[in-house]
Formats: C-alpha cells, sequence, structure tokens
C-alpha cells in the first residue's frame, strides 16, 4: 500500500514536472515574438521599417497582413496579436462599441490626409474659373473631410453644427458653383479622367499610382489629422506590458519617422514627434 501511494506521487510529480517545463519552453518562445496585424500599405511597410529597433530590443516581429478591416481587430481581441496597425479612432470606437472588443490606442502614428488630385484640370484654378467638377468620397466620413478640406481652402462654407457629418446638401455658400459627384473613395483615381479635379484618401492615391500629383492635402495639424490619426492598437491591460512598449519606442524611433517621410510623403504624414 505504501509502494503503490509512493509511485502514485512520483507519477503527479513528473507529470507536473513535465507540465512546468513545457509551458516554459513555450511561453519563453512566444514572450520574444511581437505578432502585429497589419494593412499591406502602408502600414506592414512601415511596420517594416521598425524591425531592426525591434529585434535590438531583443524581439522578433512577426507582421500579418490582413486585407480586410474586421479580422485584424478580432484576431487581437482573442490574444492571437499583441497588436494591429490599420485604423484611426472614429472607427476603432465603432468597432469595440458594436462588437463588445476591449481595445485601445496606444501610439498615433501616421496620417493619410485626403488630397485634391488633378483630372481633366491640372490645378485649383478650375475651381476659381467656376462650375468645376470635383468627385469626392460618397461614405460620411470622408464626404465631411473632403467639404471640409475645401472649406478651409476657401472655396465653399457649411451650415452651422453640420462641420462633422456635412453632405453637399449642408453648403450655404458655394461662389464658384463647384458641381459635386459622389463617388466610392475606392474608385475615385478611376473617375479621374471624367472629371475636373477629385478628392482622394492618400491610401488609395498610393494604390492607384497617382500620389505624386497632388495638388494640395489636408494640414497635418487639422483637427482630421488629429481624428484620424492611423493608431498602433492593444487590448485594453497590456497598454504598459513589455512588448507594447517596445513597439511604442521602435515606431517612434527616427529612422522609421524619416522613413516614412522618404517613402510616402506627402500622401502619408509622421505623427511621430
Amino acid at each position: 500500500m505504501f509502494k503503490n501511494k509512493f509511485i502514485k506521487q512520483l507519477l503527479v510529480l513528473s507529470t507536473l514536472g513535465l507540465l512546468v517545463l513545457s509551458g516554459c519552453s513555450s511561453t519563453g518562445k512566444d514572450d520574444k515574438v511581437i505578432r502585429v496585424g497589419a494593412s499591406t500599405t502602408p502600414h506592414a511597410i512601415i511596420l517594416e521599417a521598425a524591425r531592426g529597433a525591434v529585434e535590438a530590443a531583443g524581439y522578433t516581429l512577426e507582421i500579418v497582413e490582413f486585407t480586410d478591416y474586421i479580422l485584424p481587430n478580432t484576431t487581437l481581441d482573442a490574444g492571437d496579436l499583441d497588436a494591429n496597425y490599420f485604423q484611426h479612432l472614429p472607427y476603432l470606437t465603432t468597432f469595440n462599441e458594436k462588437n463588445n472588443t476591449e481595445l485601445t490606442g496606444v501610439l498615433p502614428v501616421h496620417f493619410e490626409p485626403l488630397g485634391i488630385y488633378p483630372g481633366k484640370a491640372s490645378s485649383l484654378e478650375a475651381i476659381e474659373a467656376g462650375n468645376a467638377t470635383i468627385a469626392i468620397p460618397n461614405d460620411p466620413t470622408n464626404e465631411a473631410r473632403a467639404l471640409a478640406l475645401l472649406v478651409d481652402l476657401g472655396y465653399i462654407t457649411l451650415k452651422a453644427g453640420t462641420s462633422s457629418n456635412a453632405t453637399p446638401l449642408d453648403i450655404e455658400s458655394n461662389p464658384y458653383n463647384i458641381q459635386f459627384v459622389e463617388i466610392e473613395a475606392a474608385l475615385l483615381v478611376s473617375v479621374l479622367k471624367d472629371v475636373e479635379l477629385a478628392i482622394i484618401n492618400g491610401n488609395y492615391a498610393l494604390g492607384g499610382g497617382v500620389a505624386s500629383s497632388v495638388i494640395v492635402t489636408e494640414d497635418k495639424n487639422s483637427v482630421a489629422a488629429q481624428t484620424f490619426a492611423n493608431l498602433l492598437v492593444v487590448r485594453i491591460g497590456t497598454e504598459e506590458s513589455e512588448k507594447t512598449k517596445v513597439l511604442i519606442a521602435a515606431l517612434k524611433s527616427e529612422s522609421v519617422k524619416q522613413f516614412i517621410l522618404d517613402t510616402f510623403s506627402p500622401t502619408v504624414v509622421p505623427l511621430l514627434d
């Protein structure tokens, strides 16, 4: 009886020892890998520029690319990523509310300004000549931003209290008689040949190969820049984790800031000052 009891205790201790060793081995390995979900352009490319700083801190950076805006958040919330980088605060706030996720931004990395791009016209003089046709995004967020850009440039005014969700119906003054064509944001590059000008998101301008032709963009210090900054996002509760700190330090390095300026300016603007 004593012998059987001793053997059982020995088996239990051996099993516990194997579990502990196995756990330490797996955890130790995982703790040195930082997995970040990102959109392909420019987010994954910018993360690649931060790889050296992450490795210098003793970690391996694994960049997981996504082509949609849902999986990066659900995968992070499930604990299969350490962070993601693709979204601005209004989108994150809405996503958390609708999906009961607990994610938070920890660093504004860059801003993708809307810009005015040439179509049949090559400059803003087309607006001043009158009756110019301008294509703008038709989604609520970017349409309001496009109109705000024209307000900042002095071409239109909006009715009081409508700036955050404005549409062409909210224009109070349009002295140059601008004609607006509302189109899905992803299709704006394709209609440039049919309009005088178009107001296009930076990422779509990059993807459409027209980024270098931009005439004017939203200002880096504008309300839009602060509101729509693209964020490094983590799970609530991991804001002060070692991995988060390493990522923040790597992205804030001078080399990453310069890389963004050299590679993407003016359609992607670093906010890492």
